[in-house]
């Protein structure tokens, strides 16, 4: 079961750059209008099967914090897409995916990569 943390804040985002030091964060920027959005996110919620301390993932509602969402991009460099998630491992962007390429074997597989390097 996912237990998604809001990101509604610059602070909140300080706090997911530094918890991504600790553990590996996800960010899942959302619309609430869109239909692909709402799938891509019941997606990932219905197959979700990876440990409690493995990913913490974070639910950005972009149409309500939007200067949020341009700031992600900015920061992590990466084009703005709705919906997309970007996967934040020690302060950086180590993947993203938008629209239907979002899934969870994606995001294990983009771990599982990163870990090997790490590793």
């Amino acid at each position: 079961m996912m237990n998604w943390h809001a990101l509604q804040s610059m602070e909140d985002l300080e706090r997911l750059v530094e918890r991504s030091f600790h553990r590996p964060c996800l960010i899942y920027k959302h619309s609430t209008r869109c239909g692909i959005s709402t799938m891509a996110r019941y997606r990932l919620e219905d197959h979700w099967d990876l440990p409690e301390d493995a990913l913490e993932p974070y639910f950005l509602d972009l149409l309500q914090h939007r200067a949020l969402s341009d700031e992600i991009a900015r920061r992590f460099e990466v084009r703005h897409e709705s919906p997309q998630v970007l996967l934040i491992v020690q302060g950086r962007c180590i993947c993203h995916a938008s629209h239907l390429d979002i899934s969870l074997p994606a995001l294990k597989s983009c771990l599982e990569q990163w870990s090997q390097v790490e590793g």
